[in-house]
């Protein structure tokens, strides 16, 4: 059996009612068996939705604003900013059902299987960060809120709220996938309830007449409010794309996989977002103090009786992008090859984002500023490997032979140089076309700038972020356009 159920019995031998009962998935990055392919493309809505339906959503409206655009621009480019990059999310997630297998397993055939350990370990990173990132804000978040309250905000409710949050997410990431999915159906509900109780409450906030009163910014500032968007939100999910689709069967519906993917995730972010640019461009104070501390100076526009239910929209929406960051981390940990159960790999990274948390919220004097630095550092190359895996995927006309995903020896090889290359050449060209003021380690991008006219790193475009966009590109064109004749040979190799 795929799945380890714990549960009670009886030993007399007389017949007992039905006890509930707890099941631990212990699927990995295997094939999911044919008998266990269920349920419809219709329930990927959950766990995107449940993960990006979250008030930190409304601090995107302060951060676009900052890009120095009007309202109306910061609204054009945030809508592609988070459509598109889930509908990217989307196309990959296909892959999971023509495979059956984890995100990072699929693109073996892409990148060969052990070659693949490069992008494997990239997504582990990044995930393991993200999530570490997520709880280290719940925690902070619960804290905040309590000193509003006056309940105290010190180390003993940073300990409990850390316990808590951490409990529940490693909880989830060890019992899998179906856990999950009921886990973030919950939280869809409780969090989008609240959060328009939210949305009713602070209405009175929202001018129109200073939102419109913003001025328009420049072609470049627009670019990198849009590039802002899709590294924020689904630039951040596309290497956990197929994680969730893997349990399809595979005559779902394709157009239903990327639809649901792409409303799912986008559906939440794109209203938060307009209400979020009503608040931020109403109050400038507001707007300047959610670029410093978002969820504090969410909370400070709230009368005192909805704080304590602003800590759990607030907690449930973060837990809800922690869930699926812990789960794709462990697929990506045994995708880099590490032989250990699945409930093994989720462990160990809930240890490390616990390590990291307590790390961030106990002794750092400073971290979201250089860890945002750090995120968009890596979502150059995984833009590159996005880029990569969607053309792979567009090239082939068949399914998986997955047996073989697994077989350094097999079709798909054991290193595939072309599209390492690509990765490579992508990330270099990207980082130099990029600029953090986040950290001062990272002032060492951006070293394109001068050299392709663009004004160096204090120009205009420096902080349009081309490169995320250059290094995706580089890696769908340059797979289309290399891999054709490579692809077409796999898929003719003898089964």
């Amino acid at each position: 059996m795929a799945h380890q159920r714990v549960h009670a019995g009886s030993s007399s031998g007389v017949p007992e009612a039905p006890t509930p009962r707890v099941a631990i998935e212990t699927n990995g990055i295997n094939v999911i068996a044919e008998n266990e392919r269920k349920g419809t493309p219709r329930q990927l809505f959950w766990p995107w939705f449940g993960a990006n339906v979250s008030v930190f959503g409304l601090a995107y409206g302060s951060f676009l604003l900052g890009f120095g655009i009007s309202f109306w621009q910061a609204i054009v480019a945030g809508t592609i900013g988070i459509v598109v990059s889930f509908l990217l999310c989307g196309l990959v997630a296909t892959a999971g059902k023509r495979g059956s297998a984890p995100t990072l397993v699929l693109s073996r055939a892409a990148f060969g299987v052990n070659g693949n350990r490069v992008p494997s370990v990239l997504s582990w990173v990044l995930t393991v960060g993200w999530e570490t990132a997520l709880v280290s804000l719940a925690t902070l978040a619960t804290a905040q809120v309590f000193d509003q309250l006056g309940w105290g905000g010190g180390t003993a409710t940073k300990l409990v709220a850390l316990l808590v949050v951490a409990a529940l997410v490693v909880g989830g990431g060890i019992l899998g996938f179906d856990v999950i999915m009921r886990m973030q159906a919950v939280i869809t509900w409780v969090t989008g309830i609240l959060t328009v109780v939210y949305l009713v409450l602070v209405a009175d906030h929202m001018n129109w007449s200073a939102v419109a009163a913003q001025p328009s910014g420049s072609t470049a500032a627009f670019i990198g409010a849009l590039v802002l968007a899709m590294t924020g939100y689904g630039f951040g999910w596309v290497n956990a794309a197929a994680d969730y689709s893997r349990y399809l069967p595979r005559g779902a519906s394709t157009r239903g996989v990327v639809g649901w993917t792409t409303f799912g995730g986008a559906l939440a972010p794109v209203l938060l977002l307009v209400a979020g640019l009503l608040l931020a461009g109403s109050d400038s104070e507001l707007s300047g103090g959610i670029g410093v501390d978002p969820i504090g100076a969410l909370a400070t526009i709230l009368p005192t009786w909805f704080l304590v239910p602003f800590v759990v929209v607030v907690v449930l929406g973060l837990i809800g992008g922690a869930l699926l960051d812990i789960y794709s981390s462990g697929l990506s940990l045994l995708a880099a090859g590490l032989r250990v159960p699945r409930p093994v790999a989720a462990t160990i990274d809930g240890t490390l984002m616990v390590i990291g948390t307590v790390a961030v919220v106990f002794f750092a004097d400073s971290f979201i500023g250089p860890f945002q630095g750090f995120l968009i550092t890596l979502g150059v190359p995984i833009a590159a490997w996005c880029g990569i895996m969607l053309a792979d995927l567009a090239l082939r006309k068949r399914d998986y032979a997955e047996a073989e995903l697994f077989d350094p020896r097999g079709r798909y090889g054991s290193v595939q140089p072309v599209p390492l290359v690509l990765l490579a050449f992508g990330t270099i060209l990207g980082w130099g076309l990029v600029t953090n003021t986040y950290a001062g380690w990272l002032d060492w991008q951006g070293y394109f700038l001068d050299v392709v006219g663009l004004g160096g790193r204090d120009g205009a475009w420096a902080y349009a972020n081309l490169g995320v966009l250059l290094a995706f590109l580089i890696g769908l064109i340059g797979t289309l356009a290399l891999r054709r004749s490579a692809v077409r040979a796999q898929e003719t190799a003898s089964r």
